[in-house]
């Protein structure tokens, strides 16, 4: 069958993906010939997701290791699947319910919304799967996992009831960012830190008991530059709402201004209550007036204060991020904090249960709360007030009025990437893993080498996160997702006549895989009493009491994503059952993800696969950087500069998308894409297209099938060509070895392109002519093939369709083996590489001076040696209808007016004379040499100040120094053409 003048991507890409998964070609162990094994997990991107170019990086580099290992006989396994996405898939659920006009989350109830949840995942939770199939990732899709299906929830339940019974896991009140809009804890990957315009806002806590102090400011030299008699000390802060839950003011130990009033106490505005003046490490005695409220129940630096000094914390919103109204009246409220203060014992429990919020403004959101506060604090002359010049619009005079000092400045605003809405550092009871006690594992691996990452710089980044770990929050308050294995019960106290048996103020936990493990370790806790299951503890304590009975109820709260996702490794290979699985791949070989999961995600599968089967997860991670625009700019929808990998599919072809990713995948560098570098690639799938059509049309593919070794050959040109192959062979091993993708991607493009569809096939032309017709035949079917085979694990759609349409093929490419030859002959190559230098070099010489394409010229040689002559006259043929020469004698010197061309063993002169018009051609090459030097010179100025290097932004700086580089190697050469005339 002739091959078809184009490759169609859109309709072969399909009908091929169909091929493979017919043939189970992705399947674990597919094309084995070796006991080795080869193992990845996806990063399993959200149910809810769809492909970015992230995806599409991340999964091009793991689909060229795995297709690479399949080729050569590994065992191979490429673990695919999805993670349930906790937050997002709810709210995708929730909007979908909003938009059906169908009962919301709350009305439909748990169980209810939870099988909404599922008929969503059903119908449209596989998007992404689809989406990577297109792509070509030759994940093995019949083992798809899913963190919500198969044997995940045992695993994940197992681990968690092992981990608490060995004191790893435990419940806590902790500071967390809260999302007011989901009402749930949300990890730090899930915050987005914005610069917003802001305000800080000066306000005045007065010193109690009508004391005094003198206030003393110096300059750096020591020298007094304000002196003065105050009784308060003056605070800013950009939040005011929480000053109502203040619980000291802190001043830096050496701040010598506030030394005479440490310890003392201040009033809190607008609140019946003194707090008092501490020092700690925390302020910066430079910064504002230096001193520092502390709201331990809304900040994270001033909860660390916090705890250091042992200060109560008062938490004052509720999870809606409204102001709390709840629990007694604030003059109850208040009284018992007094009490705290003046050193009555207590608890976390009941300094949460306080509601020190006044009458005034509970129940209001937290930015109307703001400014209601701002307002009292300015009615009460408590506000930093500064000299203002005001005009008076009646009398046209000037006086000077006292006004608030408050500060407009951008202030890092933390918000919720789903949501959208200002997160809350917020003091909540949530489930912690404690950290400390597993993390020593997770270092000492990568420290002694059982797992290595790359590149080294992140290597970095991760023992900076372990090394400073804090207990992970492990909880989240909404209803999709893992809900934790814990009952609940009230504390039993006795059974004593007249003596209620049960203390509701304080809870009993039961942790157990099942409810009926759980209602077990209830019997023989409670011993005779009946077990009655309730929805949540109001519903307890709602419940009519009987003698003989006790409630009981499950902890709402599921687990966090990142703790299922990291059991991902062994989850997915079956754990706990010790399947064939999970004893063949585990651990893992590679793992291919981003830089802004390294803690995230590997840090945690490292510590949790570590904690539960004390083996690492992976031998090695390979971190690769982001994915940006062609100015370097990360992508973003509201900079309108999003590539869409799909659409760049739809348009190019899935295979010039992954070649131009591979190409770019410089460890440790950034991908600045464009869709010029994505046509420019598809381009080279056409290249190769097209030099398997000029086989066709000379005979190369009749009667040719696969031959693993080299054919004998002969003639130097296929002798060269054969050991150009196997140069690039080793280079592609060691690259992909090295995980240097781009590095394997640019040898391929160097030698597919250059040096067999341009030169080889230019130099095969004349041999299929002659006697050495039916070698060159076979040479350069035996040389695509390899073309075809080396360029595959990238190129997957059009190496495929050619493998299929030329020669007959015992077996697919996918599951063709992958070279092991080893031919080097150096007499070829060095006359081969000689032969190309005088051809591109007098190429280069014609056009730099413009000397017409087609035209023939005559040639002189100068200091011409044995074996450079012997070159000539061996392949003078194809030398002069590739380099246009007409014709070659030998000369002493190089004559006037001539460009000339020096290889090794020799210099080529052409003379110019009555070809074109020197003066003229000199001018011209001056003029041009001119400007660029003109334009040089001002890149040069500009990349010289100090202040555009500081100033400019990273992507300016970089265009800046690749456009200086390319000018000058222009300069260079035009500075040699102008010299040669």
């Amino acid at each position: 069958m002739a091959m078809e003048k184009t490759f169609n991507a859109a309709e072969a890409e399909a009908r091929l993906s169909a091929m493979w998964e017919r043939m189970g070609a992705f399947r674990a162990g597919a094309n084995a010939s070796r006991p080795e094994t080869f193992c990845i997990m996806i990063p399993p991107p959200n149910v809810t997701g769809s492909l970015h170019m992230g995806h599409a990086f991340n999964n091009t580099l793991q689909d060229i290791l795995v297709r690479w290992h399949r080729m050569r006989g590994f065992d191979t396994l490429w673990q695919p699947g999805t993670d349930h996405a906790g937050i997002a898939t709810q709210m995708v659920v929730e909007r979908e319910l909003a938009r059906t006009q169908q009962p919301s989350r709350r009305e439909l109830g748990r169980d209810a919304f939870l099988e909404k949840v599922w008929e969503w995942k059903d119908k449209s939770g596989g998007t992404i799967v689809g989406q990577l199939k297109r792509l070509g990732a030759s994940c093995d899709w019949d083992r798809e996992a899913f963190t919500m299906s198969g044997n995940f929830p045992e695993a994940v339940t197992k681990v968690f009831v092992e981990m608490y019974r060995k004191g790893l896991i435990y419940r806590g009140k902790r500071l967390v960012n809260w999302d007011p809009h989901f009402e749930t804890a949300i990890s730090d990957l899930e915050v987005e830190n914005i610069e917003t315009p802001g305000h800080m806002w000066h306000f005045k806590y007065r010193l109690a008991d009508g004391a005094t102090y003198e206030y003393v400011e110096k300059d750096e030299d020591g020298n007094v530059v304000l002196r003065e008699t105050r009784d308060y000390i003056s605070i800013a802060t950009t939040r005011p709402e929480t000053m109502l839950g203040d619980g000291a003011v802190a001043v830096h130990p050496s701040d010598e201004r506030y030394a005479p009033i440490v310890g003392k106490m201040v009033h809190l505005p607008l609140c019946d209550r003194l707090i008092p003046i501490i020092t700690d490490e925390y302020p910066d005695k430079t910064f504002g007036s230096g001193a520092v409220k502390i709201t331990g129940a809304h900040d994270f630096n001033d909860y660390q204060v916090a705890k250091r000094a042992n200060l109560p914390m008062y938490r004052l919103m509720d999870t809606k991020g409204a102001m709390r109204d709840d629990g007694a009246p604030y003059e109850a409220s208040v009284q018992r904090a007094r009490e705290i203060a003046a050193g009555s014992p207590t608890n976390e429990t009941e300094v949460d249960s306080l509601n020190l919020v006044p009458m005034k403004y509970r129940g209001m959101d937290r930015f109307e709360a703001r400014k209601a506060v701002i307002a009292d604090i300015n009615a009460a002359g408590l506000a930093v007030t500064e000299l203002v010049t005001s005009l008076d619009e009646e009398t046209g005079s000037e006086h000077l009025e006292r006004h608030p000092v408050v500060e407009s400045k951008s202030i890092m605003q933390p918000f919720g990437d789903r949501s959208k809405v200002v997160i809350e550092p917020m003091l909540t009871d949530q489930w912690f893993v404690d950290t400390d006690k597993i993390v020593g594992p997770a270092l000492d691996a990568v420290r002694n080498g059982d797992t290595q990452i790359l590149p080294e710089r992140d290597a970095k980044t991760y023992f900076h996160w372990l090394e400073n770990i804090e207990p992970w929050c492990i909880s989240r308050q909404l209803w999709w997702g893992h809900q934790i294995p814990v009952w609940y019960g009230p504390r039993r106290i006795g059974e004593e006549e007249g003596v209620a048996p049960f203390d509701w103020s304080e809870t009993v936990s039961f942790c157990a895989a099942t409810e009926e493990d759980a209602r077990q370790q209830m019997l023989d806790y409670y011993g005779d009493f009946a077990l009655v299951p309730v929805a949540d503890r109001d519903t307890a304590l709602a419940h009519v009491q009987t003698p003989d009975s006790v409630c009981y109820w499950r902890d709402p709260d599921v687990l966090d994503t990142w703790f299922s996702s990291g059991l991902w490794p062994i989850g997915t290979l079956g754990w706990p059952e010790q399947t064939p699985e999970l004893q063949k791949y585990f651990p893992t070989n590679v793992l291919v993800t981003g830089f802004d999961i390294i803690f995230f995600w590997v840090a945690r599968m490292m510590m949790m696969q570590l904690a539960v089967v004390e083996q690492v997860p992976f031998k090695t991670v390979y971190v690769h950087a982001l994915v940006r625009d062609e100015k370097g700019k990360k992508m973003s929808k509201s900079l309108g500069n999003v590539l869409d990998p799909l659409e760049l599919i739809d348009e190019y072809g899935a295979d010039a998308v992954r070649f131009t990713v591979t190409a770019m995948a410089a460890m440790g560098r950034d991908l600045k894409l464009s869709t010029a570098r994505i046509a420019g690639y598809r381009n080279f799938g056409t290249k190769l297209w097209n030099a398997c059509r000029f086989a066709e049309m000379n005979g190369v593919w009749e009667g040719h099938a696969t031959q693993a070794q080299p054919p004998q050959a002969t003639a130097t040109v296929n002798r060269w060509i054969i050991s150009e192959t196997s140069a690039v062979l080793a280079e592609v091993n060691a690259a992909l070895e090295g995980y240097r993708f781009d590095v394997a991607a640019n040898a391929l493009y160097a030698f597919v392109w250059g040096k067999v569809c341009d030169w080889y096939v230019e130099f095969a032309k004349p041999l299929f002519d002659g006697e050495q017709a039916d070698e060159t035949r076979r040479t350069m079917a035996w040389v695509l093939d390899q073309c075809m085979i080396l360029l595959h694990p990238i190129m997957p759609f059009v190496t495929e369709e050619l493998w299929g349409t030329t020669g007959t093929r015992a077996k697919p490419l996918v599951h063709t083996d992958w070279p092991e030859f080893a031919v080097s002959d150096a007499e070829a190559t060095a006359e081969m590489t000689w032969v190309i230098s005088v051809i591109d070099g007098i190429r280069s010489a014609r056009a730099q001076v413009r000397v017409p394409v087609g035209l023939k010229l005559a040639a002189q040689a100068v200091g011409m040696d044995a074996t450079a002559r012997a070159a000539w006259d061996r392949n003078a043929a194809l030398i002069q209808r590739l380099a246009r020469i007409e014709s070659l004698t030998e000369a002493s010197a190089i004559p006037q007016g001539a460009v000339t061309v020096a290889v090794e063993g020799a210099t080529f002169a052409i003379p110019l004379e009555g070809i074109i018009d020197i003066a003229a051609e000199k001018a011209r090459l001056e003029k041009t040499l001119q400007k660029l030097e003109k334009d040089m010179g001002g890149l040069r100025g500009r990349l010289n100040n100090p202040k555009f290097i500081a100033s400019a932004p990273e992507e300016v700086v970089d265009e800046a120094r690749e456009n200086l580089a390319q000018q000058e190697d222009e300069a260079r050469k035009l500075a040699a053409a102008l010299a040669q005339l």
